[in-house]
């Protein structure tokens, strides 16, 4: 079976629609799919059709915006009830905070790159009234011939250590994770690491052990290990944790279209033992089984 749990559609940052992401789906062989657009649930109607249509397993997932001591974590939300109303209204709030912060960003890029405006910005967005994320802010630099495309934006102006960087507008992590758990979701911590992975001398210190298993015994139920952007020495420690604790661990493209990162389809997969431990686990929604 191919199994991966993360893509999004242009119901957040990604540039495909949930037709044209079940259709390339299909075509890459993966068996099973989770949509987890950024702070937003819209797209699982259509997914549930696309999925029955193109005989794919279909998994509802949300990439939920939250902040850890100052630090962006992105949380991936599995099988949530999606009418459980606090949920709802928290997911509305941080997406109105997610375009403050995105105005914010573009202020501060104006003092260099003074073509960019917040017209531009949203221009790029596939359907109006969408999330805005940095992904938006790089489309429309690529637009007006600021950087070549999206990865040399974020390797650029857009990296977390630029000095243009507006920290995230999420919620508390800790809050997150017991949201996910009172909406009867499942929580697995998204690409965990990825920052301190770009440093070639990683050194895991006692305050990471500190932090995350924290986050543990809050509730929190695995981490998407296999993921692009997690390294190795992050990895290994990370599966040491999961072992420890006999949580989940995930394997994931983060997939958001052909011409959004270079993650494709299928590249980093989940074995079905995990997912049947997601929905094993899962009070909220269910996955639709092909």
């Amino acid at each position: 079976m191919k199994i991966d749990l993360h893509s999004h559609s242009t119901h957040s940052d990604g540039k495909e629609s949930v037709e044209q992401i079940f259709q390339y789906a299909a075509e890459a062989g993966i068996t099973t799919l989770a949509l987890t657009d950024h702070d937003t649930t819209a797209g699982w109607a259509e997914a549930r059709v696309e999925a029955a249509k193109h005989g794919i397993t279909f998994v509802p997932g949300i990439e939920i915006t939250t902040n850890h001591h100052g630090v962006s974590v992105h949380m991936l939300a599995y099988l949530p009830d999606a009418s459980y109303e606090p949920l709802q209204r928290t997911l509305a709030e941080i997406r109105v905070n997610r375009g403050t912060r995105i105005e914010r960003y573009v202020e501060n890029l104006r003092e260099h790159y003074k073509t960019l405006t917040m017209d531009a910005v949203r221009a790029t967005l596939m359907e109006e009234g969408k999330s805005l994320g940095r992904p938006h802010i790089a489309d429309a630099m690529a637009a007006l011939n600021l950087v070549a495309d999206r990865d040399e934006a974020f390797a650029g102006p857009l990296d977390k250590d630029a000095k243009f960087f507006v920290p995230s507008a999420g919620i508390d992590t800790v809050e997150a994770v017991k949201l996910i758990k009172a909406s009867g979701g499942v929580s697995i911590m998204a690409h965990p690491m990825a920052r301190e992975s770009k440093k070639k001398d990683l050194v895991i210190t006692e305050q990471h052990r500190e932090n995350f298993t924290a986050l543990i015994r809050e509730g929190l139920d695995g981490f998407e290990v296999n993921h692009r952007e997690v390294g190795n020495v992050a990895r290994a420690w990370l599966t040491g944790l999961v072992e420890e604790f006999d949580l989940i661990v995930t394997g994931s493209s983060d997939y958001h279209g052909m011409g959004g990162k270079p993650n494709r389809l299928g590249e980093r997969k989940t074995d079905l033992e995990m997912l049947k431990r997601i929905e094993a686990q899962a009070t909220g929604s269910a996955i639709q089984w092909a």
